[in-house]
């Protein structure tokens, strides 16, 4: 079984491993789990090389966090720890709007050290932008964080490329992390070409399309009561039934490939550039593992020709997120 290689994360950056893994899922949003499995799931990552740990203070409204912390207690110094803040929300999990602001960073970012029973943040993340607060502040409280030793490096997600510009002229960006799939091909567009004119690493999280791109859902009914796609645009009616022919012809290539569908997915991702480092998210062990094989599939020229055609930039139906998601992406 082999180890997993590794990506540096921007020209100066870190190195991690090439895949990473998104714990969200662990604690919220995608349907009840298992805290055993997920537990378990985290470790074998680490024992397979996958070292790369995204997670966020708003996932199950702190209890992510808990969790990780409890799955790296006894191997910290194994993982690459990512954490954000920015999201806020309340007790009962409402959501609250996002903030930005110096005073509201600290306060975040010593929550995310108590919850996750560390010292150290490996990459603090601005999760998203806050827009009634200059992005030079936030930076600079992020900034002040780092030179007391509570982060490693700091990050932004789904910030514009102008307020990339704007954070990087305060303090070096280590990363930007985006949605990038198949089938959510925005980034190619504008904030690829700017985070690699300035040398930030990049971070797809859903590169499988919040697991519409694994090929696994047939009807919007595959979904539990509980899970968050069943609200989601992608997810719904018409736009459903256009976004599950496309991953038939997804399905067909894997085949021919003798790959999974979530893997060829994956490929894809991997194949956009050494500098992007996909954060598929998990909280079983199985498909942890089938997500590691996307490592060993080599995508032609053609190949990536046919998925270009499949699956062009704009072709899925329906917007990534509901309109008030959308309006804190890119910004």
């Amino acid at each position: 079984m082999f180890q997993v290689t590794t990506r540096r994360l921007g020209k100066n950056g870190p190195e991690v491993s090439a895949i990473g893994l998104g714990c969200m899922g662990m604690s919220e949003f995608y349907g009840s789990g298992s805290e055993q499995e997920s537990i378990a799931t985290i470790h074998h990552a680490i024992d397979r090389g996958v070292t790369f740990l995204d997670t966020a203070d708003m996932y199950g409204v702190g209890r992510n966090e808990e969790l990780v912390g409890r799955a790296i207690s006894d191997r910290r110094d194994k993982v690459f720890l990512a954490t954000k803040f920015g999201n806020v929300r309340g007790p009962a999990g409402e959501f609250l709007g996002v903030k930005g602001d110096p005073e509201y960073v600290r306060s975040a970012c010593e929550a995310s050290l108590r919850r996750l029973g560390v010292e150290v943040i490996d990459l603090y993340y601005q999760h998203r932008v806050d827009a009634n607060v200059p992005i030079e502040d936030t930076v600079g409280a992020m900034a002040r964080l780092k030179e007391e030793g509570k982060i490693r490096f700091l990050g932004l997600s789904e910030a514009a490329p102008r307020t990339i510009r704007r954070a990087q002229a305060v303090y070096p960006i280590t990363a930007v992390q985006t949605e990038l799939s198949l089938w959510s091909r925005d980034a190619e567009a504008e904030v690829l070409p700017t985070v690699r004119e300035l040398g930030i690493g990049y971070v797809a999280y859903s590169p499988l399309g919040r697991g519409f791109l694994t090929g696994q859902f047939k009807s919007p009914d595959d979904f539990p009561d509980d899970d968050f796609r069943k609200f989601h645009p992608r997810f719904q009616g018409e736009n459903f039934e256009k976004n599950i022919q496309l991953v038939r012809e997804v399905e067909a290539m894997a085949r021919e490939k003798g790959c999974t569908t979530a893997q060829l997915a994956l490929a894809w991702v991997l194949a956009q550039g050494d500098d992007v480092v996909p954060i598929p998210g998990t909280k079983r062990v199985r498909y942890l593992d089938e997500n590691i094989g996307a490592l060993d599939i080599d995508l032609s020229p053609e190949d990536l020709d046919r998925l270009d055609r499949i699956l062009p930039p704009g072709a899925a139906a329906g917007e990534r997120y509901h309109s008030r998601g959308m309006e804190t992406v890119n910004r």
